[in-house]
């Protein structure tokens, strides 16, 4: 009998915290200016592939880890629920200071709604704090600048590299 109650006032306990909360039913809202139901990004030219998870990358030698949500360079991009802001985060380890893609190396982590996730190609207002649903995170860097005639859009990462597909 006591291990029943014991089993049953975990459950209770897991299930009634954030990180044990029904996360298959959240859903991101809009995440930028000018895309208010989150349209993704289809298939780019051959040379840039596809938005989705799991498209291929590097001639078939990675994955993509992540969703491309449609946004355009300059864009406001907004929290998608209330976030903690968790510092920077970035997409590519550059060591060559030629590297075209430095002027869109940045991003965030975020927490909210029992996920952690980050934003790819955003320049955060700031890397630390709290914002709420719909206010803004940041701006949408230059896509266009580094890969031209790829639709432009912001990366959806989920900490653990798991699809975040489900979420939009």
């Amino acid at each position: 009998m006591k291990t029943v109650i014991l089993l049953t006032v975990l459950a209770s306990v897991v299930l009634c915290s954030p990180q044990g909360q029904n996360r298959e039913s959240v859903k991101f809202g809009a995440l930028c200016s000018g895309n208010p139901t989150n349209r993704k990004r289809g298939c780019d030219a051959a040379k840039y592939g596809c938005g989705n998870y799991g498209a291929s990358r590097s001639g078939g030698k990675r994955k993509h880890v992540g969703l491309d949500i449609i946004c355009a360079d300059g864009a406001t991009v907004y929290a998608p629920f209330d976030v903690t802001l968790n510092g920077k985060a970035v997409p590519y380890s550059i060591t060559d200071k030629k590297d075209k893609r430095i002027p869109i190396n940045d991003g965030i982590n975020l927490r909210g709604e029992g996920l952690c996730f980050k934003l790819f190609y955003v320049k955060p207002d700031s890397y630390r704090g709290t914002v709420k649903k719909g206010q803004k995170i940041g701006k949408l860097l230059p896509i266009q600048r580094v890969y031209p005639g790829m639709t432009s859009h912001v990366h959806v990462q989920m900490c653990d590299k798991s699809d975040p597909t489900k979420y939009f």
